[in-house]
């Protein structure tokens, strides 16, 4: 065998899985079609996690979160959803922190960073060892075949690498999951969203918004002040039609400040755009099984939730988590990395762990991006009776948290 264990994507879900066995004895190999310095330097894409903090706690484990840098870290304090157009009628309910045992529900950190600090901290030499995984990048993968001896892929260049175990880390439209027979129920919301950073005359006080207005979805995850101006500084995401967030993208920065502070309905103040601006597709991705033979999914590819919640990026740790556990367990005890029963029992422990949070974010998705009048008074009322129900709430913090 060439390697213990292959991972084809390095991104966020592969780099933590090869840092989590980091000092397991198993010979990773990580496959990445992009560059060795893309990795190392990844581009700004819009993008803020809200990580939980139990995610957090995770990160911390696996020696990520000093190099993600402080001031790169912003608290997530409380949660405002809201529901209807500014001003009078407008229902709101907020989820403090005070219904955790923690002083915030979570925090926020820009993807690029995450993906940087996990490169850094998966690539790191083995303190016993010295040993590092080996890196292909600039490489992509042609064929992947499992039998009962082996996991064999095939690159481009030809070169053809064996492992008793492969690892599909890459991305909910994971063609390693494609190509070993693996079916996904993919839903296209028919939505994009728009993200960018911009700043903001009024204070944000730490809190995120979930904004379900009429004909849009806006959301507003704080971020630590302008480093340049000092002003309140936010990452903002607004959701359309696909059609219509074109002409948005192309609008002139002056029009397009205009345009955001009126979609805010000025409760911000005036806002100006403070990085470039990026459109994402909405398609939520749930794999019906997470193992073949020799072959098992994390992250994204077993699970691509509609961001709605936050919560795509947490369940990928988690998932990387109870993988990597129960990998190092069956290292030490000799045996099979690759047996039929370790990978039915992270199959059953990760679908158990996701199946509900990804059923009621489609369902809230699926609810929330609807404009006839039943679910507008549907939401209207959910949000407000929500308000006025400490239980529901302390239950969506908890969800929020990660510690339930």
């Amino acid at each position: 065998m060439d390697f213990d264990l292959i991972i084809i994507g390095a991104g966020p879900a592969g780099l933590c899985l090869a840092r989590a066995l980091r000092g397991s004895g198993l010979r990773l190999c990580l496959i990445e079609q992009g560059s060795r310095g893309s990795l190392a330097s990844p581009a700004f894409d819009g993008r803020e996690i809200a990580l939980t903090q139990h995610s957090a706690q995770l990160l911390r484990r696996l020696g990520i979160w000093p190099l993600l840098g402080h001031a790169h870290i912003a608290p997530l304090r409380d949660a405002l959803v809201l529901d209807g157009g500014a001003g009078r009628g407008q229902q709101r309910m907020r989820i403090s922190h005070t219904l955790s045992p923690r002083p915030e529900l979570g925090h926020l950190v820009a993807n690029h960073h995450i993906r940087r600090a996990a490169f850094e901290a998966a690539l790191a030499a083995d303190d016993a060892t010295g040993a590092t995984p080996s890196l292909r990048c600039g490489e992509q993968v042609t064929q992947v075949h499992t039998d009962a001896g082996a996991a064999r892929v095939t690159l481009a260049s030809g070169e053809t690498l064996t492992a008793p175990l492969l690892v599909a880390a890459d991305s909910r439209h994971s063609s390693s999951r494609r190509a070993m027979g693996i079916p996904a129920d993919l839903h296209d919301y028919g939505r994009t969203m728009l993200v960018c950073t911009m700043t903001h005359q009024q204070p944000h006080f730490e809190t995120a918004w979930e904004w379900f207005d009429h004909g849009q979805t806006l959301a507003l995850l704080p971020m630590n002040p302008c480093p340049q101006t000092g002003l309140p500084r936010s990452s903002v995401v607004l959701t359309l039609p696909s059609q219509e967030l074109q002409p948005l993208m192309d609008l002139p920065e002056a029009a397009f400040n205009a345009a955001m502070t009126q979609r805010f309905g000025h409760q911000l103040g005036a806002m100006h755009l403070a990085s470039t601006r990026h459109a994402y597709p909405l398609v939520g991705v749930w794999a019906r099984r997470l193992v073949a033979q020799r072959f098992a999914v994390v992250g994204d590819a077993a699970v691509g939730m509609h961001p709605v919640t936050a919560h795509g990026f947490n369940l990928g740790l988690r998932s990387i988590d109870t993988l990597s556990k129960a990998l190092i367990q069956a290292r030490q005890k000799g045996q099979d990395i690759a047996s039929p029963a370790l990978l039915q029992r992270y199959q059953r422990s990760h679908q158990n762990a996701s199946r509900g949070l990804y059923m009621a974010t489609h369902a809230l998705a699926t609810l929330y991006t609807r404009d006839e009048a039943p679910a507008r008074l549907l939401r209207q009322a959910l949000v407000g009776l929500g308000e006025h129900f400490t239980p529901f709430k302390r239950a969506v913090a908890a969800s929020l948290t990660g510690l339930h």
